[in-house]
């Protein structure tokens, strides 16, 4: 029996999330179709994560096994064949019976992207959130570090998320900005629920002097969701690495 690793990339616009719902379309769901189509099997697919509807994926991780001796080139080519435009497969390769793609992740890491230009930009609307306000990059940079090492984050989890364990270990937090656009990048062992998208809408209120300069160690140490900041919305983020 043979362990597979794919790496995939997709534009989330489309979809409610990776995991299969009843009723909504997901990736996972045309994902498992074009497999089956390779490998005329139901086969059980194992995701590195879940990304909620919106999001999008520059590196998702999935695993499955099958006994079937295709080699991982040809795997790539099919499943590129009958999968949609704005879902692609990157890589294949084998791993050790063992692997598993989520419980075996060390670390993930998020991009989300701000426009901040004054005028929205149309082609940008599903790939980055508008932000027309200035932002101070290097400002938000220092104050994001707050953010990193061994942390309760309960107040930058939604609400009846339903999680016990809100530790999580934040290796890293970069606010860079490129032109108009300001990329957010953290890197952590894991995420709750929303995570990153009101770790950035923290870092908006702390840019608007909603949260003053040297309070976000505060706002952290509270557990309290209603002292962060807003909930981002979605399009703006991004899976961008997983690392095992």
């Amino acid at each position: 029996m043979r362990n597979l690793l794919l790496t995939i990339s997709y534009d989330g616009s489309a979809y409610h999330g990776w995991q299969v719902q009843d009723n909504a379309v997901t990736v996972q769901e045309v994902f498992q179709s074009a497999v089956k189509k390779v490998f005329l099997d139901d086969i059980d697919i194992k995701g590195c994560s879940r990304t909620d509807s919106g999001v999008h994926a520059n590196n998702f991780c999935l695993s499955f096994k099958t006994d079937k001796d295709i080699p991982c080139e040809n795997i790539i080519m099919a499943l590129n064949t009958y999968l949609p435009k704005d879902i692609a497969v990157l890589s294949c390769v084998e791993k050790s019976e063992a692997f598993h793609a989520r419980y075996d992740v060390k670390t993930k890491q998020y991009v989300y992207k701000v426009y901040n230009g004054k005028i929205r930009n149309p082609f940008l609307d599903k790939y980055a959130f508008h932000y027309r306000f200035p932002l101070d990059a290097d400002y938000l940079n220092r104050e994001a570090q707050v953010f990193c090492g061994t942390l309760d984050f309960a107040g930058f989890c939604s609400a009846h998320s339903g999680v016990e364990d809100t530790v999580r270990t934040v290796k890293a937090f970069s606010v860079k900005r490129e032109g108009d656009m300001v990329y957010f990048t953290v890197e952590a062992d894991g995420f709750l629920y929303n995570m990153v998208r009101i770790m950035v809408g923290t870092l908006l209120f702390v840019s608007e002097g909603k949260i003053k300069k040297g309070e976000l160690s505060e706002v952290i140490e509270s557990k309290n969701r209603k002292r962060a900041g807003k909930t981002a919305p979605p399009q703006g983020l991004y899976l961008n690495k997983v690392n095992y």
